[in-house]
């Protein structure tokens, strides 16, 4: 959420800003609210003066035996707080539009986020290993669409009869090479400094609203009839944990890491990567959030993205890396860099991390501040910070389609090795 003085003082960069991240902005209803409010605020504390001076002069004339005259400023500070009454209603009215604008305008781009209408403005800042040669090899690699079912890692067909379209159902190997990657990445994360958490796969619209999924993007989600959500990600959760509190300097940066469930709605994603693992309405993830200074948040975000990077590396998958644009960044950040995994399915990179800085934007919906003394009064707003470390489903198709041999197995990556109870190879069952 953007600080309103903030807004109210910078019109022009807010105004670009939003051109720049294709955002709608009212600057007009904006200004015209916010007058608004001022205005009734400025009577409320007029007659609230008025009222204070009447009601002080009533005893007096009391004392003085000036009944009528007493009487006459009784009525008057009646009439006073009726009129107090009806501002308030008013500047209540001005500021529910106010915070509704607020809460559903994106976060300023960072001065570092490259300016671009979409993806395909995204410049790629670096590549790590070399997609392998099949060709070279003499064989033709198959989709993990194709892998999953043939050794009886997925059914698609049983998990549309259980559920709908675009869940998933995970047997035998398929399902130890999840639960493997689950556990090796929060394994890893734990051993680079982050904290692991067990979270509720549900929460409340005010832990929603804290990250910016709500109210904005309530089609996207999976919602009870209890009022509660099933949460699209562990960083709501994570980034949630200190809402409404006052943390400590020298507790900062904080590196928490958490493994759920995530749950998606996809609204608009119809016809978009149907097949496989890739898209779908319900996912493992190891999720990463980092509480920082601000003065240190975008080093922790460099930092994070090397926590993800690492993942990868030790997993021994070619990726890029590429900074997006103001025309593709997510609602919440300023910052943010995607990881993309090569696919032979696709023979291209496709997202597998999103790594962002959401600077002070989730702090003040949420009501997150720290305190240090030795460099200022009171307390302040820090920063937050997420990133997937990884998505489990993406990773898993990811290595079925690079570890796949001619006779169509598909080598276990040396460090999921102990994880999978020794199995190096997976093969028909």
């Amino acid at each position: 959420m953007l600080d309103i003085r903030f807004v109210r003082e910078n019109q022009e960069a807010v105004a670009q800003a939003m051109k720049n991240r294709n955002a709608s902005w009212d600057a007009a209803r904006f200004n015209e609210l916010d007058e608004k409010r001022r205005a009734v605020i400025a009577k409320e504390e007029s007659l609230q003066a008025e009222r204070n001076a009447a009601s002080k002069s009533i005893g007096k004339m009391m004392a003085e035996g000036k009944q009528a005259e007493a009487e006459a400023a009784k009525e008057r500070v009646r009439a006073i707080n009726e009129e107090i009454a009806t501002f308030g209603a008013e500047r209540d009215a001005v500021e529910a539009e106010l915070n509704q604008i607020l809460l559903t305008t994106p976060n300023m781009p960072a001065d570092t986020t490259p300016v671009g209408a979409d993806e395909n403005d995204n410049p790629e800042v670096r590549r790590w290993g070399t997609p392998r040669d099949f060709a070279a090899e003499g064989f033709e690699p198959q989709a993990h669409w194709d892998l999953g079912p043939a050794l009886g890692m997925i059914d698609f067909e049983r998990a549309v009869k259980l559920a709908a379209s675009r869940f998933i159902l995970l047997g035998g190997q398929g399902a130890r090479l999840e639960r493997a990657l689950i556990n090796f990445m929060a394994d890893t994360h734990t051993s680079r400094g982050y904290k692991e958490w067990w979270c509720p796969a549900m929460a409340n619209a005010e832990t929603l609203t804290g990250t910016g999924q709500l109210p904005k993007f309530e089609d996207d989600l999976f919602k009870t009839r209890e009022g509660l959500y099933l949460i699209p990600t562990a960083e709501v959760q994570l980034t949630n944990i200190h809402s409404g509190e006052v943390l400590d300097a020298e507790q900062l940066p904080l590196k928490y890491c958490a493994f759920t469930p995530c749950f998606r709605e996809e609204a608009g994603s119809a016809g978009r990567d149907t097949r496989g693992l890739i898209r779908v309405h319900q996912f493992d993830k190891v999720e990463m959030v980092k509480y920082a200074k601000p003065e240190e948040s975008y080093d922790d975000l460099e930092s994070m993205v090397e926590d993800a990077e690492n993942i990868l590396q030790l997993l021994g998958l070619p990726y890029r890396v590429i900074s997006l644009c103001t025309g593709d960044i997510g609602f919440s950040a300023a910052k943010t860099y995607d990881l993309e995994v090569w696919l032979p399915s696709y023979n291209n990179y496709k997202e597998i991390s999103s790594c962002s800085n959401c600077t002070d934007f989730q702090a003040r919906r949420a009501n997150i501040k720290y305190r240090d003394p030795e460099n200022f009064k009171g307390s302040r707003y820090l920063h937050t910070l997420n990133g997937s470390g990884l998505a489990v489903g993406r990773t898993m198709a990811a290595i079925m389609e690079n570890y796949q041999q001619p006779d169509g197995s598909i080598k276990v990556p040396e460090v999921l090795v102990p994880y999978m109870g020794g199995v190096e190879v997976i093969t028909a069952e």
